[in-house]
């Protein structure tokens, strides 16, 4: 039985968690929402992996703040509407290591900085910041980077058009073994196959937060106009 001390402890820290998420989705207009969708469905996958509620919690809260090192990069970069130069994307690729190097300040939270350090890493060993291998990479951060991956192919950007579903999943099996964890991608197809409306709605709450940023930007260029 779970204490209410710790239910309160973890609503707390859920809460000041969202709000650094949030500080996040107003710096990258073009990722608005991207973590919450990305908490739900880590925390869907670590479910069906049978994973342990305390590592749970930590994947989900990881899933939160993976891309929080973001907020030690030029805004010019994170919201530029076309493809970024080798030179900027170098400059992105070290935020895995500053949302580290954020978190890891705090003792409650150096689990946690450890998984967002790695979420960019690949099971071939390919990866950024240190190029870990397979299953020496936390199974939290191999998680964060399947359904990262999923948000982002199923998302618009300014550059290309999203993808459906089926395509998103399938380009994921195309990369087991190089980039993703096989057994990842084969529980996150496994809820394709048996909760299709589970990942048709992540991609609803994405195509909205998308539209609500067009029409917000819309709004405030026209308020600046006049």
């Amino acid at each position: 039985m779970v204490s209410g001390t710790y239910l309160i402890s973890c609503v707390d820290f859920h809460e000041f968690v969202e709000s650094l998420a949030k500080a996040l989705d107003t710096k990258d207009h073009y990722t608005y929402g991207h973590s919450e969708r990305v908490s739900q469905l880590v925390e869907r996958i670590a479910l069906e992996m049978g994973m342990k509620e305390e590592q749970m919690f930590m994947a989900h809260i990881a899933a939160h703040l993976h891309d929080i090192g973001k907020i030690g990069i030029p805004d010019s970069i994170l919201n530029k509407p076309g493809r970024l130069t080798e030179d900027e994307f170098k400059i992105v690729q070290q935020h895995p290591l500053k949302g580290f190097e954020i978190l890891n300040k705090v003792k409650s939270f150096r689990k946690i900085a450890e998984i967002v350090k790695y979420h960019h890493e690949r099971y071939d060993g390919k990866g950024y910041p240190d190029g870990l291998k397979g299953e020496r990479i936390p199974l939290e951060a191999r998680i964060i980077a399947v359904a990262d991956a999923f948000d982002a192919m199923t998302s618009y950007r300014p550059y290309r058009k999203k993808m459906k579903i089926s395509e998103a999943i399938q380009e994921l099996k195309e990369h087991i073994y190089d980039q993703f964890d096989p057994e990842v991608v084969e529980v996150i197809e496994n809820i394709y196959r048996e909760d299709q409306s589970f990942l048709e709605e992540l991609v609803v709450s994405g195509t909205e937060d998308y539209h609500y940023l067009e029409v917000k930007h819309e709004n405030i260029y026209h308020s600046r106009k006049s």
